[in-house]
């Protein structure tokens, strides 16, 4: 697909998945339908994600302490950033937020943003199951548009040459961020390749706000279902 991971064709074509379409595609089971991760670590890695396209776009930047300071809130034509643009405060209106905070109020809504982004892609399919017969459940089964096995070959090439790529650098660590090394392909020397991605989390403050969101829930022991969680259980 031409220009995948270039962004999200503001002003312009569409470009191919935005950096929380791509890191979707990344954590879903091709085969079950569900993330990888914890779902409520993916969600807050999701947030992340949609942040840092509008720090790309030039929408927001970081602020004192963790803030999130809004220099436009003109919206760029996209669902996914656009939901997640008009949760964010107004210059001169209610005060910033901090990013390790609207991670998690904003998880659910970007999360749903992004579903209904790859299935107008054509990427998923939405299908709603029944856990026992009684607990609902959404499956996102493969659509008829392949995105994934190119988000995987993107990421994989990232890897391979270090990501040298400013947007593969985000990508890398919001993967580290929300514990989804653990579950994809890194190579040989996986423990390397880890330690990396994590320095790559120091290094980015949106990434240490979800990582910090992350912890939160472990600290909590919640195992991947709390604050912005729900509605992925069942097997």
């Amino acid at each position: 697909m031409t220009g995948y991971g270039a962004g999200s064709g503001w002003g312009g074509a569409d470009r191919g998945p935005t950096l929380p379409e791509e890191l979707l595609l990344l954590a879903l089971d091709p085969a079950r339908g569900k993330p990888l991760n914890p779902p409520s670590y993916l969600r807050y890695g999701l947030a992340g994600a949609a942040l840092a396209e509008l720090a790309r776009a030039g929408r927001v930047t970081e602020g004192r302490g963790g803030r999130i300071l809004v220099g436009s809130p003109l919206p760029l034509g996209d669902l996914v950033l656009d939901a997640a643009l008009a949760t964010l405060s107004v210059p001169g209106k209610r005060g910033e937020a901090k990013a390790k905070r609207w991670v998690r109020t904003a998880a659910r809504g970007v999360d749903e943003a992004c579903r209904q982004r790859l299935e107008q892609r054509g990427a998923v399919r939405r299908e709603s199951r029944r856990a026992l017969g009684v607990f609902r459940y959404e499956r996102l089964a493969a659509g008829p548009v392949d995105l994934a096995g190119p988000a995987r070959a993107h990421f994989k090439g990232a890897l391979a040459s270090g990501f040298t790529d400013p947007r593969d650098r985000v990508l890398a660590a919001l993967v580290s961020a929300t514990q989804l090394d653990r579950k994809l392909e890194l190579g040989r020397d996986r423990r390397a390749v880890r330690r990396g991605l994590k320095a790559l989390v120091r290094d980015d403050w949106i990434a240490r706000a979800v990582a910090s969101a992350v912890l939160q829930d472990k600290a909590a022991g919640s195992g991947g279902g709390g604050d912005g969680g729900g509605g992925d259980g069942g097997g």
